[in-house]
């Protein structure tokens, strides 16, 4: 079974957490492109959208919420 990147699963949670991917990667110290990139390789491994993007927003999919509320306490505890 394929593992899920650690740093794709932190990308996620702090899109979540910022509530945009420019806020994400300046909370990280990584440039917006791989923000971008990290979470859509994020995506393309799991086979689900987990955002709706727009040029003004992030809001989670139904997928996402799954996932994030899965993610966020178990990356809690690693840390």
């Amino acid at each position: 079974m394929d593992r899920v990147p650690t740093h794709g699963i932190e990308v996620f949670l702090a899109i979540v957490r910022e509530g945009s991917m420019r806020a994400a990667a300046d909370a990280l110290g990584v440039g917006a492109p791989s923000v971008t990139l990290q979470i859509k390789a994020l995506e393309e491994r799991l086979g689900v959208d987990l955002l709706h993007r727009t040029t003004r927003s992030v809001q989670l999919t139904e997928a996402g919420r799954v996932f994030f509320d899965a993610a966020a306490p178990a990356h809690r505890d690693l840390g």
